[in-house]
């Protein structure tokens, strides 16, 4: 098989970018599949941080992402917790700086973070039947803006994190200006 070199030509001033059709491709009902709103990390790598990361340096770290939550992991890579914005830019920080006398600027991931045991979880066979409004009520119940998705398909069959869903993201694929909690 043989190659061969395109042709080039000049961009002209006046060209601009195409610019993603959010409403034709995200658009989304709370009738419509659950699915179709989970951030499927068989899809999407998971962002992460370690424990001994500062939290501003996590909230660097989202902003730059575009995420509002990160899974904290420890040396081999196995989920200890997981951290959000509203962890960092809440009361957590401030709580600890007083009881503590720590600096903000000091306080690290582990701090604050959410223990692993303390992280529910939903079922990708629940959700594999579910709705979008499933979601949504399941997120208000709970007062939460994320749903971990797990699945069997670890080694063993052990449960592996499989999806997010995001209240944010959900609120703007419904044509919604997302809540600031």
């Amino acid at each position: 098989m043989s190659y061969h070199a395109l042709k080039f030509s000049k961009l002209q001033k006046g060209h601009t970018f195409h610019k993603p059709d959010h409403l034709s491709h995200n658009s989304v009902k709370l009738v419509d599949p659950a699915i179709s709103v989970m951030t499927d990390l068989k899809e999407v790598q998971a962002i992460t941080a370690t424990e001994s990361l500062k939290i501003d340096d996590a909230l660097k770290v989202m902003i730059e992402k575009g995420v509002r939550m990160l899974f904290v992991v420890d040396l081999r890579n196995d989920i200890i917790g997981l951290i959000t914005t509203n962890d960092i830019s809440g009361e957590k920080p401030v709580q600890l700086s007083s009881q503590t006398g720590v600096l903000r600027s000091e306080i690290q991931v582990k701090d604050i973070m959410i223990p692993v045991d303390k992280i529910d979880i939903v079922e990708i066979k629940d959700v594999s039947s579910a709705r979008v409004g499933d979601i949504v009520e399941t997120l208000k119940s709970v007062n939460r803006r994320h749903v971990i998705v797990v699945d069997n398909q670890g080694t063993n069959n052990a449960k592996t994190i499989r999806g997010i869903f995001s209240m944010t993201k959900i609120e703007k694929q419904l044509g919604l200006v997302p809540a600031i909690a």
